[in-house]
């Protein structure tokens, strides 16, 4: 048997990767896997103010005035449990950096880069070496992110190659999705995203073991329902409630629809966590709380004969 703590969309929040990183201990896990969304969306600026002291924009309800290094580790230590980025610069560099948006992307992407890379040393220091660890971007995810993990040897890249869990139940990958109203890196119609999966499924020829590892959960299965956005990308609301509408992908159902694999293992709608079979097909979704530093996941357990036993847990 095999047992796997899968998780996914941690958006830069430092806290769920931790909780993360150590859950293989709470679960005895042989496998950790994090299924994309891994990148913040923030870049926070703590600012020397050049008289001793170093300030911050608004954030946690207030701006802060920082007088010690102990004090600016700390408010780096906050930001990135909230899942954005600290930015340690002059008053003069923030203001250069707001008027040129080209500067701004490169500094994102710079920034993405260092905070990974301390992310894949947590994974060597908190996780021991009998303990796999499986991370793929997801569509939020900027595409500098894709060779940091391949950089670290502790830490599989499983996208475009087949990764077997054990000896008998091969996964393959996917982090692209359907379009969004947000123009997220790896997003596309339809009918390119079938054409991609069906390349993806052509690296397999035995279907009945196969685990899905695809971000983008299947259309209109329930772990794909989001709230409805005006044309202002806000919810709109019934009664103080939003209505909730399926937003996965038609592309993705159809795969399954047709190859029928073993185990769909999905995310991207955080609001949507749970789980259905598709046919034989059982498809999962954690859901994501990171913004509230809430750790979701499922314990699967494979054998050979197939599922053991699945639970969702969060924390």
């Amino acid at each position: 048997m095999v047992r796997i703590v899968y998780s996914a969309d941690v958006h830069g929040s430092e806290e769920v990767w931790l909780k993360f990183l150590n859950s293989w201990k709470e679960f005895k896990a042989d496998i950790l896997m994090m299924n994309g969304d891994l990148t913040g969306k923030k870049i926070i600026p703590i600012v020397d103010m050049g008289d001793g002291t170093w300030r911050t924009p608004y954030i946690f309800e207030r701006e802060w005035v920082l007088r010690t290094e102990e004090e600016i580790k700390e408010m780096e230590r906050k930001i990135r449990f909230a899942g954005m980025y600290p930015w340690r610069c002059t008053y003069d560099e923030v203001m250069e950096m707001a008027k040129d948006p080209k500067k701004q992307e490169k500094l994102f992407d710079e920034i993405v880069v260092k905070e990974m890379e301390r992310w894949m040393k947590l994974v060597e220091e908190k996780v021991p070496p009998h303990v796999r660890v499986i991370v793929n971007p997801g569509n939020d995810d900027s595409f500098v992110v894709d060779d940091v993990i391949k950089a670290c040897e502790r830490v599989e890249y499983p996208l475009g190659r087949v990764v077997y869990l054990d000896d008998v139940h091969p996964m393959i990958s996917c982090e692209w999705v359907n379009p969004t109203p947000w123009q997220s890196p790896r997003e596309e119609p339809e009918h390119k995203l079938e054409k991609r999966l069906e390349k993806i499924f052509k690296m397999v020829d035995d279907y009945t073991n196969l685990v899905c590892n695809i971000h983008c959960p299947p259309y209109d299965s329930t772990i794909d329902l989001a709230p409805r956005l005006d044309k202002d990308k806000r919810p709109i609301l019934v009664g103080g409630h939003p209505i909730m509408e399926p937003v996965g992908s038609k592309a993705v159902r159809k795969m399954i629809e047709k190859y029928q694999p073993l185990l769909g293992l999905h995310a991207h709608i955080h609001e949507s966590p749970g789980e259905i079979y598709i046919g034989r097909t059982l498809c999962i979704n954690p859901g994501s709380e990171y913004d509230r530093g809430i750790f979701r996941a499922y314990i699967i357990d494979l054998e050979p004969e197939g599922i053991k036993r699945y639970w969702r847990v969060y924390g």
